[in-house]
């Protein structure tokens, strides 16, 4: 063998023990970091598990420091948006005083199953919410149980907080969304002041607004551009925790979850479009509806266009409930979970 085949079987030798070695780095360092994450707090709880919810497996993860404490069920966004993949990095901030259950909704995140194709109304996504709650109350033997939902998710749970206030003994909303028409109406007359010296974002605008009322996928990149343009995007801000690793030491997920979470937003977004664009998305509008039988409770961004503030504090001053407060974050868009965790929670510790 001549000099330069074995400088070149020796390079090749050492590349091969590099790649090896970091696999072995990388596989070691998510293992210990799972292991980490999945530890039961002691007198705590940590589970998950698919539940047959009205004939669809939906997954739901609980995580506790103490099993006595109140059960809250936290309802993500979207519709159709889970948020598993990294959302025990703010919702285990809650863990000290709640039993935290996270759930995705049928057909998104761990509850998506390729074989078997969702439809989505607003009754199956009201009598889901239902099921889930029997469900948790059952399993977690409580009589009631707190819910927190953002955006999508704090529509759903006003609703079954109006429909079924003796399974709750608090409604939270945060990013709270009220009526799809009036939300859309006033984020295009925020929209033409703000690009009124803007003639590129003008066309933008003009552009969403020729499309908002067709379901047409592009309506939802155009208007969320725009709001990126102006300084209102939902992650303007970032994370307050790193992301990368949060889904890398995710204890739920293995890579192969992760792969497809990042790859079925397509197939997920065929099942929820339809829905949104209903008449039965509408007419789950929050307005004219305001007499609640239990606590009513409101964290929302001052700078949040996505599900409209101005909107939302007109709602809760109208609000007639035992008990109602408003909290307001200074400077937060709609993405406050992620980006203020730490704030957010302090607010929920104040209830």
């Amino acid at each position: 063998m001549n000099r330069i085949a074995k400088v070149s079987l020796k390079v090749f030798k050492w590349v091969g023990i590099g790649i090896l070695s970091l696999f072995v780095l990388f596989f070691a360092t998510r293992w210990i970091g799972q292991g980490l994450n999945n530890r039961t707090p002691k007198g705590g709880i940590n589970q998950s598990m698919y539940v047959d919810i009205n004939g669809s497996k939906q997954w739901i993860s609980i995580y506790g420091k103490n099993k006595d404490n109140p059960v809250l069920l936290y309802l993500h966004g979207g519709p159709g948006t889970a948020t598993s993949l990294y959302d025990y990095a703010f919702t285990r901030k809650w863990s000290d005083v709640y039993t935290v259950v996270t759930w995705d909704q049928r057909g998104c995140g761990k509850s998506f199953d390729k074989s078997h194709p969702e439809t989505i109304t607003a009754d199956i996504m009201m009598q889901d919410g239902k099921a889930m709650t029997e469900f948790l109350r059952d399993c977690l033997q409580v009589e009631k149980i707190t819910l927190l939902g953002h955006s999508w998710g704090s529509y759903l749970g006003a609703n079954l907080a109006l429909a079924y206030p003796e399974y709750y003994d608090a409604f939270i909303g945060t990013g709270q969304f009220i009526d799809w028409d009036e939300n859309e109406s006033r984020l295009y007359e925020a929209a033409l002041t703000w690009s009124e010296n803007d003639p590129e974002g003008r066309e933008m605008v003009e552009k969403w607004a020729q499309k908002r009322e067709t379901g047409d996928p592009e309506n939802y990149l155009s208007r969320n551009a725009i709001m990126e343009r102006y300084g209102y995007g939902m992650m303007k801000d970032g994370t307050d925790y790193n992301m990368l690793s949060t889904v890398l030491f995710n204890p739920y997920y293995s890579l192969a979850d992760i792969w497809a979470s990042l790859h079925t937003e397509d197939e997920v977004f065929a099942q929820y479009a339809p829905f949104v664009a209903s008449d039965g998305f509408k007419e789950m509008s929050l307005l004219g509806r305001y007499d609640y039988a239990v606590p009513y409770y409101n964290i929302n961004g001052d700078m949040d266009y996505q599900t409209n503030f101005e909107l939302a504090c007109e709602y809760f001053q109208q609000v007639k409930a035992p008990r109602k407060q408003l909290f307001v974050m200074k400077n937060a868009t709609h993405g406050l979970l992620e980006s203020r965790s730490e704030e957010f929670s302090g607010y929920l510790h104040c209830l």
